[in-house]
């Protein structure tokens, strides 16, 4: 098979075009969502949701967040492990969920995950029982009557019954049947999830390459390991060589030798074109981290700053707040990677402007006074 030889320009537009960032916007959420194949939850809401950012990002100030509230409770949308996918893609995790822990030779920690499970399985019982007669409840309704305790170094420590129900949905047994407030509601999966046949393990994971491929339009073959969601593609699409960055990538065929034409667009943190870090260095030349979790003597760029995407270039980060009872989004700062030229200087505050609106927030830019919001 032909090897691809892209310059680091082809494949940046290639990653563009797939993330739907291009200059030709989409119109509908359910077909991005559908693309994109997930959006991720994160509670961080500094200037919005995640995955209320991410539609931002790509339908404009024309998307409304409860279409997106109304899509999870009609259960079009599915929320599985923290993202949110269609419902038609459940059936192409389901095979693994029978499998769990895992096929073929486990590891250490899935025979201890497993052994934990075991340990427990009065609770485990109990749970099921309780949400078959009375759900679907909040972790907080469900009693703990674990006998053996989830240990840990982090936040989950002994937290028992949330450690175990989180198990029970890559068991297949529960699912997130919805929110009160920001807590998660949990029911039988088989009152949540649809009753479409599920697909082979073996398939379904060649299906789910293809997909993220098509989703991220370039990426590599083996990455390291990731938690949900991986950041590689097995065999899907083509052999691909960029220039000036070692290794083999995979290309989705379907992009190369398409025009392009870029916009400016601000991204959430967590968006997929900049979640794989090594990716986002290789090809855009881009450095982010995300900077909550450090002291503000070391934060660079702002607590929760949103990469600035101009054509094909990831150029700078907005440190930007919505202070909803002053009624304002507030700006602390614009950081410009390199000296922004007057066109683009105008098209990102132009975005910012439209990211106030959509949020129904005046605007305070550095050193000015609040402007208030347009109207429509």
């Amino acid at each position: 098979m032909t090897v691809h030889e892209l310059s680091r320009a082809d494949a940046r537009r290639i990653a563009v075009r797939a993330q739907l960032l291009d200059g030709s916007r989409p119109t509908d959420l359910l077909a991005v969502v559908r693309h994109l194949t997930l959006l991720q939850i994160d509670p961080t809401a500094a200037v919005a949701p995640s995955a209320d950012l991410v539609a931002f990002s790509r339908l404009g100030r024309s998307y409304e967040p409860a279409r997106l509230a109304a899509a999870l409770a009609d259960r079009v949308l599915l929320e599985l492990r923290a993202m949110i996918r269609p419902s038609e893609d459940l059936a192409l995790y389901r095979a693994d969920m029978a499998d769990w822990p895992g096929r073929g030779e486990l590891r250490a920690w899935q025979k201890d995950t497993r052994d934990w499970v075991r340990a427990n399985d009065a609770c485990r019982r109990d749970i099921l029982e309780r949400l078959a007669a009375q759900g679907p409840l909040t972790s907080r309704e469900i009693p703990d009557t674990c006998q053996v305790p989830w240990t840990s170094t982090g936040w989950t420590n002994h937290r028992n019954v949330i450690q175990l129900l989180e198990l029970m949905v890559r068991r297949g047994e529960v699912a997130t049947a919805g929110r009160r407030g920001r807590e998660r509601l949990w029911d039988l999966a088989t009152r949540v999830y649809p009753a479409d046949p599920v697909v082979p393990a073996d398939e379904a994971r060649r299906v789910r390459d293809r997909r993220r491929l098509r989703a991220l339009g370039i990426a590599r073959a083996q990455g390291p390991e990731c938690p949900v969601e991986p950041m590689d593609v097995g065999v899907a699409g083509e052999p691909a060589v960029v220039e000036g960055v070692a290794g083999l990538w995979r290309v989705d065929p379907a992009y190369l030798g398409q025009q392009f034409a870029g916009r400016v667009a601000l991204l959430s943190p967590f968006d997929r074109l900049i979640h794989d870090r090594r990716r986002t260095v290789e090809l855009f030349g881009y450095d982010y981290q995300l900077e909550m979790y450090k002291p503000v003597a070391k934060r660079r760029w702002g607590y929760y700053a949103l990469p600035i995407l101009s054509g094909d270039r990831l150029v700078g980060k907005l440190d930007a707040t919505a202070d909803r009872p002053a009624g304002v989004l507030r700006v602390d700062a614009i950081h410009e990677d390199e000296p922004f030229d007057p066109a683009t200087a105008a098209a990102v505050r132009a975005e910012i402007r439209e990211l106030a609106d959509w949020l129904h927030l005046d605007l305070a830019l550095p050193g000015g006074r609040p402007t208030r919001r347009s109207s429509g």
